[in-house]
């Protein structure tokens, strides 16, 4: 490993593992909370390799708890035998009771729903950005795609002037 001046590893590559880029097309993102994820060991392993995906992810919020449901982590060709990997299965994620019980009450009560936004490693344990979202309409979809074309065509204006 690779040191720096202070003496402490240097990281390496990005700490990114997936990103759900649909998810801010698709939805207002109100509010955003960090939830832990609990693994099996081919799933860590998959994910190091970069082999997860959020594209069909959403989070569930069942008797209490958060789960999340359609990611799809591919097991690693190299695998232990003895265990069967299911490649969509549904994991539980980890958060405060507090945060979960005032998740709880937006979602049922005001018509929130849970996206997940992006899945990353922070000090060696994998971390799940989730978005406390409302659904966009067709008309609001346009609007976001014409301010950002029209962003995008100012700044080519500004970078020739």
């Amino acid at each position: 490993m690779k040191k720096n001046k202070s003496g402490q590893k240097a990281k390496s590559g990005s700490s990114l593992i997936a990103q759900n880029k649909k998810a801010r097309h698709d939805f207002f993102i109100e509010d955003s909370y960090e939830a832990g994820l609990a693994l099996e060991g081919w799933e860590v392993k998959a994910m190091r390799a970069g082999r997860a995906q959020l594209k069909e992810a959403y989070v569930s919020i069942r008797s209490g708890e958060a789960w999340l449901l359609g990611s799809h982590i591919a097991p690693l060709s190299a695998a232990s035998t003895h265990v069967r990997a299911d490649p969509t299965r549904t994991r539980k994620l980890l958060m405060h009771r507090r945060e979960l019980d005032n998740l709880i009450g937006l979602v049922e009560r005001k018509g929130y729903t849970l996206v997940p936004l992006k899945l990353y490693w922070k000090t060696g344990r994998v971390k799940l950005e989730i978005g406390l979202a409302q659904g966009k309409k067709q008309h609001d979809k346009r609007a976001a795609d014409k301010d950002r074309d029209w962003k995008r065509q100012k700044e080519r204006i500004l970078k020739h002037s």
